[in-house]
């Protein structure tokens, strides 16, 4: 018979991404026993140690927080095994799982998966989702194996990118998705029905890591594309242009549908509004910006500390 109870879970995750699903299991009454985290890690001009976002929810929580440097040794399978887990539940981790502890639990492990799988397995779903102009994204609910996202799939539910979506802004909405999907698994597998299914291979497609190098915006692109780019690398690595010999960032970005007369990487307009530049194809307004070693702010109050005048070209 399917068990109806509460489940014994361990719970695996470590950002800010993570944090719905948790609260989500404390919520809907799982008995969370434990919680693995990534360590505290450096932050901030004085580089004090912070905890990851999950971390803090688990301790407010009275749960013990496991924060290991490495996952693969027997003593810690040891500490894990000794809470007797029905069940782990990952959500953003950041390490890959050996076998031996991905089932360990009687039930196996399942993961919250930021993308609609198999497109965009991998470190960076959100991100690529948005860079590459897609019109939906969502979450995946699956059963992990050894693979890169490759085991199968139990759950999933869609959601619109918009023209205003950046990955930040669409990560948190992600993450509440996933928390409400995550409980609806749980309740489908504690009555027997939800059932796996395997991914299609050719359709499978990677999201590697994002590099510091994607940052730089070519004004040769579309306004399209470099709407994605500075909306998909935003909070980071965040694409930016050159002015005066630094870094320039871009956030907040428009399409203007016109025909371009410009040369691409022409301010045409700088006012309160916005910055209006050619691109290979239409125009691109942005309303924020950052210039190296200042503070992100609206494009009226940057242009009353440093006008900018019709004509200036960016380099491409």
């Amino acid at each position: 018979m399917p068990n109806r109870g509460p489940y014994r879970i361990i719970f695996m995750g470590t950002p800010e991404f993570a944090v719905p699903s948790l609260k989500a299991l404390l919520a809907h009454g799982e008995e969370v026993v434990a919680v693995v985290c990534q360590p505290d890690k450096p932050r901030g001009r004085g580089r004090k140690l912070s905890p990851p976002p999950v971390k803090e929810v688990a301790l407010a929580a009275g749960i013990p927080v496991f924060q290991p440097t490495k996952i693969r040794t027997e003593a810690f399978h040891e500490e894990l095994r000794a809470f007797h887990p029905d069940l782990f539940v990952v959500a953003a981790y950041g390490r890959i799982l050996p076998g031996g502890l991905l089932n360990l639990p009687p039930l196996g492990t399942i993961n919250v998966h930021g993308s609609l799988l198999p497109k965009y397995r991998g470190a960076a779903p959100i991100q690529w989702a948005i860079l590459n102009g897609d019109a939906e994204t969502g979450i995946t609910i699956m059963q992990m194996d050894e693979g890169m996202d490759t085991g199968d799939i139990l759950l999933t539910g869609a959601l619109p990118i918009t023209a205003q979506d950046t990955a930040g802004s669409l990560a948190l909405k992600m993450a509440a998705l996933g928390g409400r999907l995550l409980i609806e698994a749980l309740g489908r597998l504690k009555a027997g029905a939800l059932p796996p299914r395997k991914q299609e291979e050719s359709l499978a497609t990677l999201s590697p890591p994002l590099c510091k190098h994607q940052s730089e915006i070519d004004w040769q692109q579309p306004a399209a594309a470099i709407s994605c780019q500075i909306r998909g690398l935003d909070p980071w690595p965040m694409a930016h242009t050159t002015l005066d010999g630094k870094w320039l960032r871009l956030f907040a970005p428009e399409v203007i549908v016109e025909p371009v007369r410009e040369a691409p990487g022409t301010l045409c307009r700088a006012d309160k509004n916005g910055l209006v530049l050619a691109t290979g194809t239409n125009y691109l307004r942005v309303s924020e910006v950052q210039l190296e070693g200042g503070k992100r702010m609206g494009v009226d109050a940057f242009l009353r500390g440093r006008p900018l005048a019709a004509g200036l070209r960016f380099p491409t």
